[in-house]
């Protein structure tokens, strides 16, 4: 049989546990969370007892020095990356890391620089595209494609107004210490002033997801050639002749969450919405419309999905790309093009 994986966790806050730890802990067939670096002494404490972790360590490093690990779980500000994921990839094994690579272009160069040197690969976490109604969309967008059956790809459209993306999904955490604060950070970029790079920031962090999922579902680039000034509407272009929108707050809801993706063909289109981030045990939604024409009766495809969410099904597909069985669901250098792209937005929305 297959041993097991030796995972690390380094850091445990809200995502780390809630999004993350909680589901890498009940894997048991396929790993072990042996250790946990987390400087909080009564929150790592206490997430170690409900987990039965046997490791507790003050820092990564100190974790790396005493563990035989297989893979790192760094969940942590994507504004810390470039000063953490450097250190992590001495132990040379896979990482994971939430979303995005890193706070900017630059310190997503350095990390790939490192990861060069180092031998391994990240995951990064777009859990989107482990949602199981994500993963057949994509299928069914791939065949469609290479069989012409409805025509070309024309078109995508994501929507994603602001919502409950909780979903009571923290109703488990374990708090008992402050968050440290003043932690080190990425250096600002050099091609923005501070009033940019806030803006530059507060767009990667709300919307890189739909970014990255837009490049995922239609796999082809794109670039930014609009940025409404009201900062609702994204408009692009693939090298492809498709076109792209991002559809950012159009409205907002208090008790829901409406994210979808419209994929449009000649004659036919591939639906997807997806719940909240933190929703469990519940996956997205998928629907397939093909009107070929030529006399055949069109057909409305509705397929049923397992009782999986997505941040599980992450766990699941990061263990499988640790164990060699797939790629990773996004690696550093793919996810450094949803920093390009923010950039690209952000300068036809401020003209710098």
């Amino acid at each position: 049989m297959k041993s097991k994986l030796r995972i690390g966790f380094v850091g445990v806050g809200g995502m780390g546990q809630c999004a993350h730890l909680r589901n890498y802990a009940t894997l048991n067939d396929l790993c072990e969370v042996v250790a946990i670096a987390e400087p909080r002494k009564e929150t790592a404490r206490h997430v170690a007892g409900r987990y039965e972790i046997p490791g507790v360590y003050a820092d990564a490093a100190e974790m790396l020095k005493k563990e035989k690990l297989n893979a790192i779980v760094a969940s942590q500000p994507f504004t810390r990356h470039g000063v953490l994921i450097p250190e992590l990839l001495a132990a040379k094994i896979p990482i994971f890391i939430e979303k995005p690579l890193s706070s900017t272009i630059e310190s997503g160069e350095k990390i790939l620089r490192c990861l060069k040197k180092s031998g391994t690969w990240i995951m990064v976490g777009y859990h989107k595209r482990s949602d199981p109604a994500a993963m057949f969309a994509k299928s069914a967008i791939d065949k469609l494609k290479k069989s012409g059956e409805i025509g070309k790809l024309k078109y995508i459209r994501v929507l994603m107004p602001s919502g409950d993306w909780i979903s009571n999904g923290f109703f488990d955490l374990i708090n008992k210490d402050e968050y440290l604060k003043n932690l080190p950070g990425e250096p600002a970029p050099s091609d923005m002033d501070s009033k940019n790079y806030s803006k530059y920031v507060s767009f990667v962090n709300y919307y890189i997801h739909q970014v990255n999922l837009i490049r995922y579902l239609i796999g082809e680039k794109y670039d930014v050639t609009y940025a409404d000034p009201n900062n609702i509407l994204l408009v692009g272009k693939t090298a492809g002749s498709v076109t792209v929108s991002l559809e950012m707050s159009p409205y907002s809801t208090t008790l829901d969450w409406q994210e979808s993706a419209l994929v449009c063909f000649e004659k036919g289109w591939v639906k997807l919405e997806l719940p909240s981030p933190l929703r469990i045990n519940t996956p997205g939604k998928a629907e397939i419309f093909k009107d070929s024409g030529n006399g055949k009766m069109p057909e409305t495809i509705i397929p049923q999905f397992p009782w999986v969410h997505a941040m599980r099904q992450q766990a699941v597909n990061f263990i499988s790309a640790v164990n060699g069985e797939i790629p990773p669901m996004c690696d550093a250098q793919e996810a450094l093009e949803d920093l390009k792209v923010a950039r690209q937005y952000l300068k036809l929305l401020t003209g710098k």
